[in-house]
């Protein structure tokens, strides 16, 4: 039987104001840059590209994204959501290659209850793991502890894409 936690101080948080989802834009300007170095962009396809997530979950989080903007899978043509996912394995596969995680958390939120932060363009999040990744920084701490610099992990993945 599960035992429940009560969070009375999380109730201020469900009732108050929220910040400002990400701005859609942001997926517009990287996929209209051409400097892919400094958006972290580790491939570009026809119809969508990968970037490494600024603000990750762990190193390595990478976001795929269609180059048309939609606020959910509806908004593709059948050629751009096969695109989608299989950029999305193509990224799975480059970063076992690179990173050897012990497993993935693949997916979308689509909509502010279900986490999205840019709500305006659907994007899918390919996040390695590995066992016991998560401790007391991100939980007490509220902070990550990315063991490798971005601009690293996206030179490596950029070769793994290449081979």
């Amino acid at each position: 039987m599960m035992e429940p936690l009560h969070a009375p101080w999380r109730i201020a948080y469900i009732r108050g104001p929220k910040p400002a989802p990400a701005d859609a834009a942001i997926f517009k300007q990287i996929a209209e840059s051409s400097d892919d170095e400094a958006n972290y962009v580790v491939v570009r396809e026809r119809t969508c590209f990968a970037v490494l997530n600024r603000y990750p979950y762990t190193g390595g989080h990478l976001l795929v994204v269609p180059y048309k903007q939609s606020p959910d899978l509806n908004g593709l043509t059948e050629e751009e959501l096969s695109d989608l996912f299989k950029l999305t394995r193509r990224c799975q596969n480059a970063l076992s290659k690179v990173m050897n995680p012990d497993g993935f958390n693949i997916g979308i939120n689509l909509g502010r209850a279900a986490g999205a932060g840019i709500l305006e363009h659907v994007h899918v999040h390919v996040v390695p793991r590995w066992s016991g990744d998560t401790n007391f920084m991100p939980v007490l701490a509220h902070t990550s502890v990315l063991p490798e610099a971005l601009s690293e992990v996206a030179a490596l993945l950029r070769a793994a894409f290449a081979s």
